[in-house]
């Protein structure tokens, strides 16, 4: 891989089903340095409804009311600022080296990062991570497996395996901005840096987890040609450098984050905050006996993250020509980091796998999002699988009441897998407070 290609300024659109490259974007005082392209990507994401949802769905605490709970809206801005430092550091050792291509800043390996962190969460549904578990428990029941008749295997995994990446990378190529033509239309190198996992989900290597839904490979293969990925195998290519950065500056904010918004609702005590992380700061705790608890997570927070930063942009460059060849065998640059950093971010996991995932008023919630994801699902899929299946004529009254609640016509001559994710558009874009209310609506428990 090389970074004339990896730095790729192409934009694609999609006209009678066909990808295409396209100009239209392109920044006419780029020449000047006032809004260079990957601008242009940061305006298109941040001014997406898409985006503006984020600030309605969970990041850890579901229906959080505290007004210092981060949300995902929240959270993908701080880890834009984080992947933004770290592409900066990035891009002036490239600089250093030699390998910036002439035309090109370290601000613009910084700028390219954070858009891809800005829309690292954009796909995610309604109540995170569990949601995704109840959209994929519901297509899985064994009881279901009818519905699935028509699909091709591939297709039926798509539907029974809601990924947040995947549809993250749908939203921007497909449903937002020029929906059906291209989407967002982002540079090549933003979408690449996007993609933590470049494959779909019948070759994907880590089950469940993927980018890719059969429906988004032709738009992704145009992409990965104007970047000069290398397939491995089919549907599956080797990561852009720079989305190892997004993946870092994500795991960094939500290692260290988690446990500062379960010290603001008194979930852990800042003690505790403070025992795991001072070390790692390095500062003298007698200097903070004089602040206020949200202060002085604010201090450690903000000295730690530094830390992490300067570290992954050098584990970055340590391994360089691994990254460059699509061969880094790491797990994450995290997992390359030196060991008081990496210990310490383990130690922030599990201290919040063991306190605040599992804490009462998060376990409440989550146990209830499964039958509130499965009472929308089994209102919509069945009359949609009778209306492809058999024709609008075959629907009950019941049936086409209940399709009407989807706010796009269903694209029924493209198929069964076509309109099942178009259902699945409609539930993922939902933010958590509307997920629960349709859901106490329609079950007839809000009636009155």
């Amino acid at each position: 891989m090389n970074w004339n290609q990896l730095l790729s300024t192409t934009r694609f659109k999609v006209v009678d089903g066909q990808v295409q490259t396209t100009v239209a974007g392109a920044a006419a005082d780029s020449a000047i340095g006032l809004r260079t392209d990957f601008h242009i990507d940061h305006d298109r994401v941040v001014f997406s409804s898409a985006f503006r949802r984020l600030g309605r769905k969970t990041q850890v605490h579901p229906l959080a009311s505290h007004d210092h709970t981060h949300n995902r809206l929240t959270h993908s801005v701080e880890v834009s600022s984080v992947g933004r430092s770290l592409g900066n550091r990035v891009g002036a050792a490239l600089a250093e080296h030699g390998e910036l291509p002439a035309g090109y800043t370290p601000f613009d390996i910084g700028a390219i990062v954070q858009v891809a962190c800005l829309a690292h969460d954009i796909g995610n549904p309604p109540f995170g991570h569990t949601g995704e578990d109840a959209l994929r428990v519901w297509f899985r029941d064994p009881a279901r497996q009818h519905l699935l008749t028509g699909l091709s295997t591939a297709e039926a995994q798509d539907v029974q395996t809601y990924e947040g990446n995947a549809h993250g990378f749908r939203m921007v190529s497909n449903l937002e901005m020029y929906a059906g033509e291209g989407g967002m239309r982002l540079t090549a190198a933003a979408l690449g840096s996007l993609m933590k996992y470049p494959w779909a989900v019948d070759v994907s290597p880590k089950p469940g987890k993927f980018n890719l839904y059969q429906s988004e490979l032709p738009y992704f293969r145009a992409v990965a040609a104007a970047l000069g990925l290398p397939e491995v195998s089919a549907n599956r290519w080797a990561r852009h450098p720079l989305s190892y950065l997004m993946e870092a500056a994500d795991d960094v904010c939500y290692a260290i984050l988690d446990l500062e918004d379960a010290v603001e609702i008194g979930i852990l005590d800042v003690q505790e905050f403070e025992h795991l992380l001072l070390p790692l700061a390095g500062l003298d705790e007698r200097a903070l006996t004089s602040q206020d608890p949200r202060q002085k997570c604010a201090l450690v927070r903000g000295t730690v993250v530094g830390k992490c930063v300067a570290a992954l942009a050098d584990r970055f460059m340590a391994h360089y020509h691994d990254l460059m060849a699509g061969q880094f065998t790491g797990k994450d640059l995290l997992a390359v980091c030196p060991q008081d950093i990496g210990d310490a971010l383990q130690g922030a996991k599990e201290l919040a796998s063991r306190k605040v995932y599992r804490h009462r008023s998060k376990v409440v919630t989550e146990v209830a999002a499964y039958p509130c994801m499965a009472t929308i699902l089994a209102v919509l899929i069945p009359g949609v699988h009778t209306l492809v299946t058999q024709g609008e004529a075959a629907l009950s009254t019941r049936e086409r009441i209940q399709l009407s609640l989807l706010e796009r016509p269903l694209p029924v001559r493209d198929g069964l897998y076509a309109c099942y994710m178009s259902v699945l558009d409609f539930v993922g874009n939902m933010t958590d407070n509307a997920a629960a209310n349709l859901a106490r609506e329609i079950s007839g428990v809000g009636i009155l």
